[in-house]
């Protein structure tokens, strides 16, 4: 089987993405920090190959490449703080795929995947568009930080097709697994299952189980043509009905409220100016609350057509979730 390495595999989509490998018999490598947690991957952290390092540091991610077949680039920070994380979220997703692509091209990797996001499509002024992969990069006040910078990533992977590279990106939606406590959506689905959670934003938007997401990367390593880019997301549905399904599977009372645009702006406001005196994280931004505000709907033909990816329905997901997630300190 071939030797594969996975950057970002101790974190929520790139661990999942390990285990399916290691199951499916592949040779696993993975590139991670010093600092980062192996509880994710469980004892498939002792089943993989280490190299420490920095995405972004050439000599390591140099020699995480030496040897390899395969990679699947996973790794990237989310950020939705807006300008208080512009320098990092430029660190890691551009500069360290521009690292990742310069590697393959030295060792002359027979492929590349590099995990994306619906926001590299940008989001149209207008909440009537549907967004799918021929969707063209708008400036906009609507596109996050976040977005940006996996837009810019996106042309480090163009800029290395362009030099011969053989790569094929993925652009998945909003991702919903078990996952680590305090992390990614697993806040949200804790907040529900706990009953903690306020007030439920007006807009909405697409989601994706993480398990079909792992089915869809590696079905378009195998199968996608070279500079091809896919969609893989399940369904468009506002917040409420995400919110009413995740209840409706832990058996808890929906929230009574509903945050509108105007007063989620201000709330940012507050957040932000609370979080420059504290020092902590802001419980809402700027960037956050525009897109929660905002319905954003995406088309998934392309996937299914091509890949024969089928994501299954978000009520199966939350299901799972509820027989899933358990309280668990530091899980």
């Amino acid at each position: 089987m071939s030797t594969v390495l996975v950057t970002g595999a101790t974190g929520f989509l790139g661990s999942s993405l390990t285990r399916r490998l290691l199951d499916e018999g592949f040779r696993v490598r993975i590139l991670r920090r010093p600092t980062s947690r192996l509880d994710l991957l469980g004892d498939a952290a002792r089943r993989v190959e280490h190299i420490v390092g920095e995405i972004d540091d050439a000599i390591a991610v140099d020699d995480a490449a030496a040897g390899i077949d395969r990679i699947f680039h996973a790794a990237a920070c989310v950020g939705f703080g807006g300008g208080r994380h512009i320098d990092r979220l430029m660190r890691v997703n551009v500069d360290g795929t521009a690292t990742v692509v310069n590697a393959a091209l030295k060792h002359d990797v027979d492929r590349l995947l590099h995990v994306s996001s619906m926001a590299a499509f940008g989001r149209p002024d207008s909440s009537d568009a549907l967004i799918d992969e021929r969707t063209e990069w708008q400036r906009s006040k609507a596109n996050s930080a976040y977005a940006h910078s996996k837009y810019l990533a996106e042309l480090e992977v163009r800029r290395g097709i362009a030099e011969g590279l053989n790569a094929v990106i993925i652009n998945p939606a909003l991702i919903f697994g078990t996952g680590r406590q305090g992390e990614n959506t697993r806040r949200i689905v804790d907040r529900v299952r706990q009953e903690r959670l306020p007030a439920v934003p007006t807009g909405g938007t697409n989601v994706v189980d993480v398990r079909d997401v792992v089915r869809g990367a590696l079905l378009a390593m195998e199968c996608a043509e070279v500079g091809e880019r896919y969609f893989l997301g399940s369904e468009n549905l506002s917040w409420e009905a995400i919110i009413d399904e995740l209840c409706a599977a832990f058996g808890v009372s929906t929230p009574r409220f509903r945050l509108h645009a105007k007063p989620a702006m201000i709330l940012a406001y507050l957040s932000e100016g609370f979080s420059l005196v504290t020092g902590t994280e802001p419980l809402l931004t700027r960037e956050t609350a525009r897109t929660i505000s905002r319905h954003y709907r995406y088309d998934n033909t392309k996937a299914g057509e091509v890949l024969d990816w089928h994501p299954r329905p978000f009520s199966e997901t939350a299901r799972h979730l509820a027989d899933s997630v358990e309280d668990s300190p530091g899980s």
